[in-house]
């Protein structure tokens, strides 16, 4: 997994945004018909991994499976932490019995439902998963972390400390209650890691998947996984960063 390409999620109010780091490159390659990171489960859940890709298509159809056998029996789609806890059921068994060797992947789970809103979760091979407001898996992960913890702003915290000092005044309150992550904010953030912590100097369609998790005007959920056109229109909106 530590050798697999960066595969980061951060949490935004208005959605969640994914990227990776693909490492099969080749002019030969249809890239069109080719995602080697990012994976759509049902209709308000999509995934990213970090490990070997064979056992993470193994889980996925696995999980893809359990998510419409939920909808054919109560005709609404599976809460996401619902089916984030089936697929760990799953790796946790592989870890349990002489015979079996575990799933050599980590998942990052990013997805939407009306219980808890949108929600960012990551899982290892043991069958642990947790919820992140941002977080990295694969090669490099501990400095994408890092720049993770300084750039991500979180207005949680921005008003626990305004609310503890007594002297504040209202508006520098409200100032930093503001200070919350956009899903703009996150894709900006989202690819300044990426720059920083990817093997290849220059962000390119080929090297980068992107994906995200937002509502519609009706307040349907949307899944979008950029295309490589996607890609390049994004990096050339984005080139200041």
């Amino acid at each position: 997994i530590s050798h697999a390409g960066t595969a980061l999620g951060i949490l935004a109010t208005d959605g969640i945004v994914l990227a990776a780091e693909k490492k099969v490159t080749s002019k030969l390659l249809s890239q069109e018909d080719y995602n080697e990171k990012i994976y759509t489960l049902n209709e308000n859940t999509i995934c990213t991994v970090a490990g070997i890709t064979a056992d993470a298509n193994t889980l996925i159809t696995y999980a893809r499976l359990s998510a419409r056998r939920y909808t054919f029996s109560y005709a609404e789609e599976i809460p996401v932490e619902q089916l984030v806890q089936r697929l760990c059921d799953l790796k946790q068994g592989y870890t349990q019995f002489g015979g079996l060797r575990p799933f050599g992947v980590s998942f990052l789970y990013a997805g939407y439902d009306k219980h808890y809103g949108f929600q960012l979760y990551n899982s290892d091979p043991s069958g642990n998963y947790s919820g992140w407001k941002a977080t990295c898996i694969g090669s490099n992960n501990a400095s994408a972390q890092s720049i993770l913890k300084q750039e991500y702003k979180d207005g949680t915290s921005a008003s626990t400390a305004a609310s503890g000092d007594k002297m504040q005044d209202d508006g520098d309150e409200a100032k930093k209650e503001e200070e919350v992550m956009t899903l703009r904010d996150a894709v900006r953030l989202a690819l300044k890691v990426m720059t920083k912590t990817m093997d290849s100097t220059i962000l390119t369609s080929e090297k980068l998947e992107f994906a995200t998790v937002s509502l519609d005007a009706k307040k349907q959920v949307q899944l979008k996984i950029f295309t490589n056109k996607d890609i390049d229109d994004m990096l050339e909106e984005h080139k200041d960063v």
